[in-house]
């Protein structure tokens, strides 16, 4: 659990957030001078809502309506005095998915160094036993297969720095090809210089295209394929790309990004944003400390 100075920089940079977004948002909504009069602000604000939302993922607490009703309501008031009841607050989460989104996009992720990794996660939403009986996500997840074996639910595609800040993030099906994201411009922006990832990245014509447009996939080959050079410095951080894998690791274990507890798909959305933001805010996060020496060669230690 964050300190109570670090949940007050938390609050203020949420609280500066919402209100330029509050001012950017009214600019493109058409007013109805006969509803005006209803449109009461809610009694605990975006920036409350998205606070207590991210201390949750960072506390290791596993249910939320315990959370809320026993340590936010008792422990928390002198933080959040204008509390809500918990089932008009678990209505609330609804309207700071797209803030909570931008939020998380616009000020807390990193910044490419150079050297980045990929890699996807699948995100479980019930036993693989429950698949035919489940309705919450009904047409929305699917059946897909990783290194652990076949899944039901989503995908989480990360892409993070040297420094274990995340540059990027993407949610699909979990039968979606892990290299379709990086066929997408978007989820490519801001990115540069060499891309390390896993053999279920190989593709000669997702390489080429990458190439062209400044990044170097780096990639082990399979058995069947021919062997190709490599750069000492490639084959070393092709060695540490299980830099990913230990952050997938704090968003599952640490941040609770993942359970199958969920009863609405936005509710969903809300628990996955708020854990990814949870961990933006790690003070220590899984890290290689890279250092080119004066020969141009690349030592990591």
């Amino acid at each position: 659990m964050f300190p109570e100075s670090k949940v007050t920089e938390i609050y203020c940079m949420a609280d500066d957030f919402c209100k330029e977004f509050t001012l950017q948002q009214e600019k493109y909504m058409i007013k109805d001078m006969k509803t005006m009069h209803r449109n009461k602000p809610n009694r605990m604000s975006d920036a409350e809502i998205m606070v207590i939302l991210i201390l949750f993922h960072s506390g290791g607490f596993r249910c939320f309506k315990h959370y809320y009703k026993e340590y936010v309501c008792k422990h928390l008031k002198h933080l959040f005095p204008r509390q809500v009841s918990y089932n008009r607050f678990v209505e609330l989460e609804k309207e700071v998915l797209l803030p909570m989104t931008i939020f998380i996009k616009r000020v807390l992720l990193g910044t490419c160094t150079g050297i980045s990794f990929v890699d996807s996660t699948p995100l479980c939403v019930c036993r693989n036993q429950r698949i035919l009986i489940h309705k919450t996500f009904e047409g929305l997840a699917e059946r897909g297969r990783c290194s652990m074996g076949w899944f039901f639910g989503f995908k989480l595609h990360l892409i993070i720095n040297d420094k274990g800040e995340i540059l990027n993030f993407m949610f699909t099906p979990g039968n979606v090809d892990d290299r379709e994201p990086l066929k997408q411009g978007r989820f490519l922006e801001n990115i540069k210089g060499k891309l390390c990832a896993d053999k279920g990245y190989i593709g000669q014509a997702l390489f080429e295209n990458l190439f062209l447009n400044g990044i170097q996939l780096v990639t082990k080959v399979k058995n069947n394929m021919r062997n190709s050079l490599m750069s000492i410095a490639d084959k070393i951080l092709l060695r540490k790309r299980a830099l990913i894998e230990t952050v997938n690791d704090e968003l599952k274990n640490i941040a609770q990004i993942e359970h199958s507890r969920h009863r609405s798909f936005s509710n969903f959305i809300a628990n996955s944003l708020s854990a990814i933001a949870a961990y933006c805010f790690f003070e220590k996060k899984p890290a290689i400390d890279v250092k080119f020496v004066n020969d141009g060669q690349l030592a990591i230690f």
